[in-house]
C-alpha cells in the first residue's frame, strides 16, 4: 500500500469517528432542564447542593404515600403464632425505603424483625413517628448492619397484619421521614398460625361490588385502595412480548413540558406499558386512572416513569405531580398513543443515539488496528 493511500485511509477514519461523535453528542440521553453548567460542576465536586436538588428533595419529602394492607385487617400477634424464625414480607407506604427481605423472629409474647433495605440511605429507623423520633432519646433509635452495600434493622414488631409507624433517618439530609409498615401475615406457613385469618381476597371483592352497584361515597378515614376499583388495566395488543416504539401526543399542562416521541413500549404478557421520558427533571409522580407511579429516575436526570396504556388512538388522562414551580402541582394531561406507529426499538432517539455511539467506537477500534498493521508494515 503506497503511503499516500494510507494517509487517506486514516483521514477518513478520523473524519468518520468525528461525524459520529458529534451526531451521539447532539442526542444526549438526559438534559438536566433548568440547571446551570456551574451548578453541575457544583454537584459534581461535593459543593452546595443546587436549588434543582433541594426542590426534588423537597417533593420526596411531602409526595403522596401509598395506602399499605388490606381493608378490615385483623392484627396477629406473637401469642397468635408459634415460636420460630420465618421469612416474610413487608409492605412500605414509601418506594424510598423498600424492603426487598425481611426475617421474623417470634419468642413467646415478643415478635422481632430484621428487614433488609438495598441502600445505604438511612442511618437509624424508629418505631413511631417522625416527630416523635426527633424528641426521642437517642438510645432508642435503632442502627443499621452493613451487608454487602445493604442495610439491615433490627426492630420490635407490634403486631402482624397492622399499620405500623416507622420513621426513618436520612444521612444525607440528616431529617427524619415518616413511613407505615405491613407485615403480611397470610405469607407464612401454615405451621406458623394458630388462628385463621379472614379471607381478604373475599372481602376485598365484596367491596369492589358493593362500589359498582352503588356511587356510594368512601366513609371517613377509609383507605383509598377501597375507594379504587381495581388497578389500570392495559390494553391487549397482538404482538409478541418485547420492546417496540410507538408515537406518542400530550396535550395540557401550560405547553412548557413535553415527553420524548417516540417513546418506548413494552410487551408484556401480551399488555402493552410505556416507558415516559419528561424534558423536565421535576416530575415525581404520575397518576393513572387512581394508580401512583413514582419517578424511576434516581441520578438527577430527567423523570422517567412506566406506566400501563390503557388505550390506544384515544386521548387517555393522566395526572402528573411537578415541583418546578416550588411546591408539587398535579397538572391534568392527555396522551394519545397511535397504534399504526409502532416499530421498531430503535426508532427511539435515545436508542438510535446508543447505536451511533456503538458505531463511533467501532470505527475507532478499526483505526487502531489499522494504524498498529501499517507501522508494523514500516518496520
Amino acid at each position: 500500500m503506497k503511503k499516500t493511500d494510507l494517509k487517506r485511509c486514516f483521514c477518513i477514519v478520523l473524519v468518520c469517528v468525528a461525524v459520529f461523535c458529534q451526531t451521539a453528542m447532539a442526542e444526549p440521553l438526559v438534559i438536566k432542564k433548568g440547571v446551570s453548567s456551574e451548578t453541575e460542576q457544583s454537584e459534581t465536586s461535593g459543593e452546595k447542593e443546587s436549588p434543582y436538588t433541594e426542590r426534588l428533595e423537597k417533593a420526596r419529602s411531602v409526595i403522596r404515600q401509598k395506602n399499605v394492607g388490606k381493608y378490615g385487617m385483623l392484627p396477629v400477634y406473637a401469642r397468635d403464632l408459634a415460636d420460630g424464625t420465618y421469612e416474610i414480607q413487608v409492605e412500605s407506604s414509601s418506594p424510598f425505603f423498600r424492603i426487598t427481605e425481611a426475617e421474623l423472629l417470634v419468642d413467646g409474647e415478643n415478635m422481632s424483625a430484621r428487614i433488609t433495605i438495598s441502600s445505604l440511605s438511612y442511618q437509624y429507623v424508629y418505631m413511631g413517628t417522625a416527630e416523635n423520633a426527633k424528641n426521642a432519646d437517642e438510645k432508642d433509635w435503632i442502627g443499621y448492619e452493613e451487608l454487602d452495600e445493604k442495610s439491615i434493622f433490627t426492630i420490635p414488631v407490634e403486631a402482624l397484619d397492622k399499620e405500623i409507624d416507622c420513621a426513618a433517618f436520612s444521612k444525607k439530609k440528616q431529617i427524619w421521614y415518616d413511613r407505615k409498615l405491613v407485615f403480611d401475615a397470610s405469607c407464612l406457613p401454615e405451621e406458623a398460625l394458630e388462628i385463621e385469618l379472614p379471607d381478604y381476597e373475599l372481602i376485598e371483592m365484596a367491596l369492589r361490588a358493593y362500589r359498582m352497584d352503588g356511587d356510594a361515597e368512601p366513609a371517613e378515614g377509609e383507605p383509598l385502595s377501597v375507594a379504587v376499583h381495581e388497578a389500570p388495566e392495559p390494553v391487549s395488543l397482538s404482538r409478541s412480548d418485547g420492546e417496540y416504539s410507538i408515537e406518542v401526543n400530550m396535550t395540557g399542562g401550560s405547553g412548557r413540558a413535553s415527553i420524548s416521541s417516540p417513546t418506548l413500549l413494552i410487551v408484556r404478557d401480551g399488555k402493552a406499558y410505556a416507558k415516559l421520558l419528561w424534558s423536565s427533571a421535576y416530575y415525581d409522580y404520575m397518576i393513572v386512572d387512581g394508580e401512583v407511579y413514582y419517578n424511576l429516575t434516581t441520578d438527577g436526570g430527567n423523570s422517567s416513569f412506566e406506566i400501563p396504556v390503557t388505550v390506544m388512538d384515544d386521548a387517555m388522562p393522566i395526572i402528573a405531580d411537578t415541583t418546578a414551580m416550588g411546591d408539587p402541582v398535579e397538572i391534568a394531561y392527555t396522551l394519545t398513543f397511535y397504534s399504526e406507529s409502532i416499530g421498531s426499538k430503535g426508532q427511539i432517539p435515545q436508542e438510535a443515539a446508543k447505536k451511533v455511539l456503538m458505531i463511533a467506537v467501532a470505527i475507532i477500534v478499526s483505526g487502531g488496528i489499522l494504524n498498529y498493521y501499517v507501522k508494523k508494515k514500516r518496520k
